[in-house]
């Protein structure tokens, strides 16, 4: 296979043949705008991959340099920096074992103070606890952990790996709801989930009937934590009658971390799909449609299939 050739590109990718026309719209001093508008790509992605592959100048870019510099990127796995430049492993190594024991966020920072000119001293404090603690990244010793100021040799997680599957009580699971919610037959079974909007700023809660699909929808304009979702569940539901209130299922998140006192204010009882597994809901799923901001209802064809 030559060295310039791709198994399988993404089309996220530049391919060789774009970076040749790259170069030569280029050198015509066409401007970054122009060029990604005749290739169907962005400027920035323009803009980048000279800086990256040509230095910036119009005349050390070429289609096939630039596509050889890539794919050398590309490759997996790559070696990590501190193994392959001994003057800063020296550096880590020295301020980690020092009788101060620098933290890896010092040793990062310090090195722009003591190597102000030298981009090749640079590390972030991530890759300085990735190279002690996953020996496969390579470059520092293990012993270095306990110079740590935690002395921990190994990483302590940040959330337990099984913390989400334990928080929801079996009797609660989707597998021990009524038989009664399957056939439809019987109004007043519900099934909800959470839309968040950009950058989090706000949520819709949607409440979808299974048998008529009836829709509701729960305004968070603001907070949409456990507290907030059921205070909108609580406002919306108890304007049903009651015969219209017998469950809601719900997927595993921690927005109804409250349903407990949901169901002893409204005897709604609440039940938990699987993790992952949102065809579960899938009345709701095939009901409510998100897109420019604005919520709205798809066609009910052939959503009497859903479970």
């Amino acid at each position: 296979m030559s060295p310039l050739e791709l198994v399988d590109p993404s089309s996220r990718f530049l391919t060789l043949f774009e970076r040749e026309q790259i170069a030569v719209l280029y050198a015509e001093r066409l401007s970054f705008r122009e060029i990604g508008r005749r290739l169907g790509r962005s400027a920035s992605t323009i803009s980048r991959e000279i800086k990256l592959n040509g230095g910036g100048r119009r005349d050390r870019y070429w289609g096939t340099v630039a596509q050889s510099k890539a794919e050398t990127q590309a490759r997996r796995p790559k070696e990590s920096k501190l193994a392959r430049c001994p003057r800063l492993r020296a550096y880590v190594q020295e301020k980690l074992s020092c009788q101060e024991h620098w933290s890896p966020e010092q040793i990062s920072h310090r090195l722009i103070v003591d190597f102000p000119h030298d981009e090749e001293m640079r590390i972030s404090h991530e890759a300085i606890y990735q190279a002690i603690y996953i020996q496969g990244r390579g470059g520092l010793r293990r012993d270095l952990a306990a110079c740590l100021r935690t002395g921990r040799a190994v990483r302590k997680p940040q959330r337990r790996a099984d913390g989400r599957r334990t928080r929801v009580p079996p009797e609660l699971l989707i597998s021990e709801r009524p038989a009664e919610v399957e056939d439809r037959a019987v109004p007043g079974h519900w099934e909800g989930d959470l839309i968040i909007g950009a950058n989090s700023g706000s949520a819709i809660g949607t409440l979808v009937e299974r048998t008529t699909r009836f829709a509701m929808l729960l305004h968070l304009p603001i907070d949409h934590g456990a507290e907030a979702v059921r205070d909108a569940i609580l406002a919306t539901i108890v304007t049903l009658p009651e015969t219209l209130r017998r469950t809601l299922t719900w997927d595993q998140g921690l927005e109804l971390a409250e349903h407990a006192r949901i169901t002893f204010a409204t005897d709604l009882a609440i039940y938990f799909c699987d993790p992952h597994s949102p065809w579960q809901r899938g009345t709701n799923e095939n009901t409510v449609s998100i897109g420019d901001g604005s919520v709205g209802l798809l066609s009910q064809a052939g959503a009497g299939s859903s479970r």
